[in-house]
């Protein structure tokens, strides 16, 4: 549970490049990766993820309920529409919520949470989809990008560059 905003926004910082790194190694081509037919394709946690950091706040009260919009087709998009929505909840947590009022209990998700644990909450479940998508990324054969250290392919490729 977070208790000030500013950890809360160096770890939104921290965990928005992660996912845009993760974003950034996709092709539009791989977007129709998925595990079985009928399961999460990389294109739809993708999606899943960018509508969802619009969701979870607007459950909480911090962001108005999104809209139902078409989903992105295109990694370039995707991007966009993450960027744009990462950023609304860097100013509404930044701008309508104090470290005070993070210990505050609010009903969500049909139950009572502090707003601080929302905020966990959302990080959580990012993390958990862009862990899922780093599977079916090695299963398109996509390169995956370090997100809490290095990947296999970043520490291969910095050995074929004899580092």
């Amino acid at each position: 549970m977070f208790r000030s905003v500013e950890d809360f926004l160096a770890a939104w910082k921290t965990e928005s490049e992660s996912t845009l790194r993760v974003f950034g190694a996709l092709s539009d081509d791989s977007l129709a990766q998925s595990v079985a037919p009928g399961g999460y394709s990389l294109g739809s946690l993708a999606v899943h993820i960018t509508g969802s950091i619009q969701k979870i706040p607007a459950y909480a009260g911090l962001l108005p309920m999104p809209t139902e919009v078409p989903a992105p087709a295109t990694v370039a998009a995707i991007v966009a529409a993450y960027r744009h929505n990462a950023q609304q909840v860097a100013d509404a947590v930044a701008g309508q919520w104090s470290d005070a009022g993070l210990g505050e209990e609010i009903p969500v998700f049909g139950r009572t949470l502090r707003r601080g644990a929302v905020l966990a909450i959302l990080i959580s479940h990012q993390g958990h989809h862009r862990a899922q998508m780093t599977v079916l990324m090695r299963q398109a054969g996509l390169k995956v990008p370090g997100v809490y250290g290095p990947s296999a392919d970043d520490v291969a490729a910095k050995k074929a560059m004899g580092k």
